[in-house]
C-alpha cells in the first residue's frame, strides 16, 4: 500500500476505530518491527518479546481513543514509548521476583527513570523510531520514483556500490547517478521530517 500524505496523515485518528482494519494493519506493519527490535534490546528471549509487543497493541487499542494530544507532553510517539516502558518494567518486576538476574535490576533502573531523561533507554528508542520512519519513507519514495532514478540511488547508496558501476549497470552517466542520488535522499530527508511532523501533532 502507498503511504500518501492523505492516508499517513489520517492513520493514527483511524486506529480510533477498532473495525477499520485497514488502519491497524498500517499500524502493525510500521511500529511492529520498531516495538520488536526496541523490546529485545533489552535483552528479552524471541517469546518474551513478541509477548510484550501484543500486549503494547492491546493497550494501545483500549487506549487511543482516549488519548489528546499536548504539546508539552510530546504526541505519539512518546506516549507510545511510555506504554511499552511501563509494560517493560512489569515485565522485569516479575523477573525480580522469581529470581532477578544482574541485568534485570539494571534494567528496572532505567526503566524508572523519567521518560524525559536522555539515557540509553530513550536513545535507543529513537534509534529505532528512526529506523522505522526510513524504512516506511524509503517504501514511499521508491513507488513514487522513476524506477532509474531509485535504482542508482539503491545501488549506490544502499548496496555501497561505485557510481562507475551503477553507470554501467543502468546504461546511465556518472553524472547522473549523482543527480539521482542526490534527489531521492533529499526526498528521503523531506519524508522523514513530514511523518515526524504528523506523528507528534496526533
Amino acid at each position: 500500500m502507498s503511504e500518501s500524505p492523505v492516508t499517513r496523515a489520517t492513520l493514527l485518528l483511524r486506529l480510533r476505530d477498532a473495525n477499520d482494519h485497514e488502519a491497524w494493519s498500517d499500524f502493525l506493519r510500521d511500529y511492529g518491527p520498531m516495538l520488536y527490535r526496541f523490546v529485545r534490546s533489552r535483552g528479552l528471549q524471541d517469546a518474551d518479546a513478541a509477548d510484550i509487543v501484543q500486549d503494547v497493541f492491546r493497550r494501545v487499542g483500549s487506549a487511543i481513543g482516549r488519548l489528546e494530544y499536548d504539546k508539552e507532553k510530546g504526541g505519539f510517539r512518546s506516549w507510545l514509548f511510555t506504554i511499552t516502558r511501563n509494560r517493560l518494567y512489569t515485565y522485569f518486576e516479575k523477573r525480580k521476583k522469581t529470581g532477578p538476574s544482574g541485568n534485570d535490576t539494571a534494567q528496572l533502573e532505567l526503566l524508572s527513570q523519567a521518560a524525559d531523561d536522555r539515557n540509553e533507554l530513550s536513545e535507543q528508542w529513537e534509534l529505532e523510531h528512526l529506523r522505522s520512519l526510513a524504512a516506511i519513507a524509503m517504501k514511499t519514495v521508491e513507488e513514487n520514483s522513476d524506477p532509474k532514478t531509485w535504482s542508482a540511488f539503491r545501488i549506490t547508496a544502499v548496496e555501497g556500490r561505485s557510481a562507475a558501476e551503477a553507470a554501467k549497470e543502468l546504461s546511465m552517466s556518472t553524472g547522473a547517478i549523482y543527480v539521482a542520488k542526490s534527489r531521492v535522499t533529499a526526498r528521503l530527508r523531506a519524508e522523514i521530517q513530514r511523518l515526524e511532523q504528523e506523528e507528534e501533532t496526533r
